[in-house]
């Protein structure tokens, strides 16, 4: 039995890195995916991967009326939606808070808050007569803080909080709202990174160590846990910040 058969999907930075896994693992699943990202050609071979059966839209989701229009041709092609999940999100800059100028200040905000706003405004009144879900890809570092991240922090700490604040507005409707707060997660744009340092090797290592189960893993194990929270297995959880960390958050370690 799959887990999320004929569930229609609006998925946000869909098309590479930890949204693409959640794409095919919710295609898997027998769900049908809406992907939006911000190119044409990632997006388009995104979908064509999933099937004729889903769909991809170029969307800049930290505009209003593009998000409006995603969202209506969603409705349009599917007639429903059944799950928003909010994963587009950037991370620079790489800078103390002093350092960080408005211009960078502003997109990170718009790009990774705003856009909650925009897919919560337009989606609403679809996943009211759906009794869907909703589901914010957030970070680790919003609860424990990360050094030379000061905007991409406040981001993630922000959503953490806006994810219970919304799970208590919408819960009357019967729309369910979590996140899921991954740590390290071997995407193409971490290992891109990794590759630049001075010593890889020792990055590498690194990223392994600060997770107690051993290893940094790749995007699967954050689309699976995705996959639960999106179905009805999981029609009892909601205001849930779910650590998908291999315990990178607990106790007192020493990496070396």
């Amino acid at each position: 039995m799959q887990l999320l058969t004929d569930k229609v999907i609006f998925l946000t930075g869909g098309s590479t890195g930890i949204g693409l896994e959640c794409a095919k693992a919710y295609a898997a699943e027998g769900a049908k995916v809406v992907l939006l990202a911000s190119s044409e050609g990632p997006v388009q071979a995104a979908a064509k991967t999933l099937g004729d059966e889903h769909m991809g839209i170029v969307c800049d989701v930290a505009n209003a009326g593009e998000v409006e229009k995603a969202m209506q041709a969603t409705l349009s092609r599917y007639g429903k939606i059944n799950a928003i999940h909010n994963n587009a999100g950037i991370a620079a800059p790489s800078k103390p808070l002093h350092e960080t100028t408005d211009e960078e200040w502003d997109r990170v905000m718009n790009v990774n808050l705003k856009s909650v706003l925009y897919t919560t405004r337009f989606g609403f009144e679809a996943l009211k007569e759906s009794k869907g879900c909703i589901l914010n890809t957030s970070s680790l570092v919003g609860e424990i803080g990360q050094d030379n991240h000061a905007a991409y922090t406040a981001t993630k700490g922000a959503l953490n909080v806006l994810t219970k604040s919304m799970a208590l507005d919408y819960a009357p409707y019967g729309i369910r709202v979590n996140a899921v707060l991954p740590a390290g997660v071997w995407t193409p744009m971490l290992r891109s990174w990794s590759r630049e340092q001075p010593d890889p090797v020792s990055i590498e290592k690194y990223l392994n160590d600060i997770h107690p189960m051993g290893y940094c893993p790749d995007g699967d194990v954050i689309a699976d846990a995705c996959v639960f929270l999106i179905s009805d297995k999981a029609r009892f959880v909601t205001g849930a910040n779910l650590p998908v960390s291999g315990g990178a958050e607990l106790g007192y370690r020493s990496v070396r």
